[in-house]
């Protein structure tokens, strides 16, 4: 099997030839177009989460000897979760080779974030197959690249920061609210705001609510932590 230009391209973007191209073309071909003969990447994705885990977790213990296993979860969970996965798929253009049926193509598919994590999971476990254990670890460490160092800071769950930081202060939890929506009803964009018992507040905007919450608390507590040292 001979792959297409695009395909090709995509090899050496992410630094890998396959030896078995079928396993590429699969690992890009989302179930709105699979058929008998044209498998998706559901099995593959199941198997490169799997992948994705080992190495990870073997990458974080050789990055801090001293690290315990309560401080070591978070970090894990930072860099498998799909937030994770879909931010990687987008540096290398994954969307831009995903194989999607019309309607899932129509609906913004190449930019939906569980679609595109999704992917990079099916990704490594067809690196896997074809190359070797050495081959989708060497894939993983080159892509997730100073994220693992700096991964000690992207843990920390800013919702959860918040709260401790507000009630550290005798507030009552910080609260959370939609103040709009746009977008079309298939990629909807969320603005949420949240607010604190003394009036600090700030919004952010993402695709999903989830993700606009926890933006939000980031921002304000930066915010709060940086005037505090400042005063």
């Amino acid at each position: 099997m001979r792959l297409s230009a695009d395909l090709k391209a995509f090899e050496a973007r992410i630094g890998h030839s396959f030896r078995t191209p079928e396993l590429l073309v699969r690992a890009v071909t989302h179930a709105s177009l699979s058929s008998q003969t044209r498998p998706d990447n559901q099995r593959l994705e199941f198997l490169g989460d799997r992948v994705l885990g080992l190495v990870m977790a073997e990458a974080l213990l050789g990055a801090d000897a001293e690290a315990s296993e309560g401080q070591l979860a978070p970090r894990f969970n930072a860099m498998v979760r799909k937030e994770t996965c879909a931010d990687v798929a987008r540096t290398i253009g994954l969307g831009e080779v995903l194989k999607l049926g019309r309607s899932e193509m129509l609906s913004g598919g190449r930019r939906k974030e569980a679609l595109l994590g999704d992917a990079m999971e099916a990704l490594i476990a067809a690196v896997y197959l074809d190359g070797g254990f050495d081959a989708a670890r060497a894939l993983v460490l080159r892509l997730w690249g100073d994220r693992i160092g700096t991964v000690q800071q992207d843990a920390r769950d800013p919702k959860t920061a918040l709260q401790e930081w507000a009630q550290a202060r005798g507030m009552s939890p910080p609260s959370y609210a939609e103040a709009g929506r746009t977008g079309p009803d298939h990629q909807p964009v969320f603005t949420v705001e949240v607010t604190l018992d003394n009036g600090a507040r700030e919004a952010a905007r993402a695709g999903s609510k989830r993700i606009a919450e926890q933006q939000a608390a980031r921002a304000l507590l930066t915010r709060l932590e940086r005037e505090s040292g400042a005063a």
